[in-house]
């Protein structure tokens, strides 16, 4: 049993903070059993540990992340998505044959979402399935929460990573079977990496792989407007690009989808009807020149939302840098629709970034009782350069101008998680 104490701040739900001043938050078996004010008496003469005036907020969660790319973060950002893809991505992650090479651009990346204080992330890896092996292993070492998936793509690609239907298949079920329950907290997720670059056979394989075992997949869908129309192209059968990973069998309650700058009304009910996650990534739309997600319209149809910090076209590792850039790009929207989609809030900015995008986890990010406890304490002392903030506005101001510096112990299931290793 552990037992902190301090400022307890997160959100049941999108609309306001819960809030306890220097409350207390106990935890059995890695799981929240009492968040309050005072410490009931049951608890009388267990150990707390008290963190004085710093926060205690939950972990974050990034729903999409591109481990290869991070060797490639703030390169090529004045590209567009599908230029950036051929000078940059492609010839980047066709490195990751080499498993030296790999090691060491992985063991930093958990390293860097460590430090960021990211508790738990959906990441692909590359068609290299030993790579992937890799990756999943120093993840496991790192002691963070994560998905990882193998990218498959078989058409439209480069010759330096494009495979066949057949082995692309074989080797994402090989990778399921020895990979599914080898971790606790680290798991396989199918990962076509987009239409354009996966056949229909394919793509049919992957959804049948997605029912026999279970597991959840990621994708992107509708990032860029030149990416739709080709789309289109490929898939005239379809009535949109939603449609075609739901005619594959891709569009589940365990599949999340990024980017949805260009979704349309239609496609938000195939997110609504299957119970789809989006992955909102907006530093990345703007570098890529991709747009603004209309997050509002997707919240307000009842859609899951989460954010992602999409590196490497995204330029930061940190979710609280996602935050601020999502609630800047949602009045952009709301002055761009003359006011129909009213910009984010700072508790609905920070519940995407715990809550709604913990829940593709299961009872992830809050502190309410049974949720896993997943969590930050933050030491905001030299951010506050004023008395008197109230633990919103420390908060606040933590998201638009805090950084690593700031973070002084980190939280995965109850298990506090030391700096990982690199090569």
């Amino acid at each position: 049993m552990k037992i902190l104490k301090g400022n307890i701040i997160f959100t049941e739900n999108p609309e306001a903070f819960t809030t306890y001043p220097r409350g207390y938050v106990v935890v059995k078996d890695g799981k929240v059993e009492y968040v309050g004010s005072t410490l009931p008496q049951i608890y009388e003469g267990e150990p707390v540990e008290d963190f004085g005036e710093n926060l205690i907020i939950p972990g974050l969660i990034d729903l999409h992340f591109h481990a290869p790319q991070y060797a490639n973060i703030g390169l090529g950002l004045d590209k567009e998505l599908l230029p950036w893809l051929t000078d940059y991505t492609f010839p980047e992650e066709a490195k990751y044959k080499d498993l030296a090479y790999a090691e060491g651009v992985y063991r930093q990346v958990a390293r860097e979402l460590w430090k960021n204080g990211t508790t738990r992330v959906v990441l692909l890896s590359t068609l290299h399935i030993e790579a992937t092996k890799l990756l999943m292993d120093i993840f496991n070492e790192s002691g963070l929460g994560a998905y990882i998936g193998k990218v498959n793509m078989d058409r439209n690609s480069p010759d330096i990573l494009i495979e066949t239907t057949e082995d692309s298949l074989r080797e994402t079920e090989a990778l399921l079977e020895s990979y599914g329950n080898k971790y606790e907290r680290v798991k396989p997720i199918l990962t076509p990496r987009f239409v354009p670059t996966c056949t229909s056979e394919l793509m049919h394989g992957l959804g049948k792989l997605a029912e026999k075992y279970q597991v959840p997949i990621q994708s992107h869908i509708s990032e860029n407007r030149g990416e739709c129309s080709w789309v289109k192209e490929l898939h005239p059968e379809s009535s949109s690009y939603a449609d075609v990973y739901r005619n594959h069998n891709l569009m589940t309650s365990r599949t999340v989808m990024a980017h949805c700058v260009h979704n349309t009304p239609d496609e938000l009910e195939i997110f609504k009807e299957n119970g789809v996650f989006a992955a909102h990534c907006p530093n990345a739309n703007y570098n890529l020149s991709s747009g603004i997600m209309p997050v509002r319209a997707f919240m307000e149809a009842g859609i899951h939302v989460g954010l992602g910090t999409d590196v490497g076209a995204g330029n930061k590792v940190s979710i609280s840098s996602v935050m601020a850039s999502a609630m800047q790009g949602s009045k952009m929207k709301w002055l761009e629709t003359e006011g129909a989609l009213a910009p984010l809030s700072t508790p609905e900015a920070f519940y995407l970034g715990t809550k709604g995008g913990g829940a593709f986890f299961g009872k992830v990010g809050s502190f309410e009782t049974g949720y896993e406890f997943d969590a930050l304490v933050i030491d905001d002392s030299a951010l506050c350069i004023t008395p008197g903030r109230s633990l919103e506005e420390r908060l606040q101001r933590f998201i638009y101008v805090g950084d690593d510096r700031h973070i002084t112990h980190r939280y995965v299931s109850g298990d506090l998680i030391s700096e990982p290793k690199l090569k």
